[in-house]
């Protein structure tokens, strides 16, 4: 029975803008009546991929993270953008564009809400299987990628010492380890 905590959206207008999310500002109803206002982050559905080659090792992208100002560890992910029409769809594209490899087989594992309280991410972890280095890699102008291969236990190992601290790579990469290995 959600409808008694369920709020009421009254209006809503998005209060910035900028390319990857919007801030939205809206003015809400709590179900006791009181009327109040909520910001939130839209950045909308993403893909995060494991992928693996033939031979077992995981392809993992080295990344500039301007945020935190320091080189990222972790899996390749991305927005899912208006062509895509499935998460499947998108994880070829950004599998292609972030690493040059392409997957024989694409599974999905796991759809999350990391930050629910104050944005409307979602990540739909998928397992890229049979990936090969046969695309050309095709960087958005504003990222810097270098990619390598590593074991998976060496991977997991790297997640448990801090080494890989990106938050949605952590989740696929335990995920995995915790109910599809």
């Amino acid at each position: 029975m959600s409808e008694d905590l369920d709020w009421e959206t009254l209006d809503a207008e998005i209060a910035y803008t900028c390319p990857g999310f919007d801030v939205v500002h809206e003015d809400v109803r709590l179900p006791d009546g009181t009327e109040t206002d909520f910001d939130f982050l839209r950045e909308g559905d993403s893909v995060v991929v494991l992928p693996v080659t033939a031979d077992g090792e995981v392809v993992v992208i080295e990344e500039w993270r301007q945020a935190v100002k320091r080189v990222n560890r972790g899996l390749p992910a991305g927005s899912m953008e208006a062509e895509d029409d499935d998460p499947a769809a998108a994880v070829d594209r950004e599998l292609r564009e972030e690493t040059g490899y392409e997957a024989e087989e694409v599974r999905h594992l796991y759809t999350a809400e990391p930050a629910n309280g104050y944005a409307d991410s979602v990540f739909h972890y998928f397992l890229a299987e049979g990936c090969e280095p046969s695309a050309t890699q095709e960087l958005d102008f504003n990222e810097s990628i270098r990619v390598e291969t590593t074991t998976f236990d060496d991977l997991l190992a790297d997640v448990r010492s801090g080494e890989v601290r990106d938050g949605r790579s952590v989740v696929g990469i335990m995920y995995y380890a915790l109910f599809e290995r």
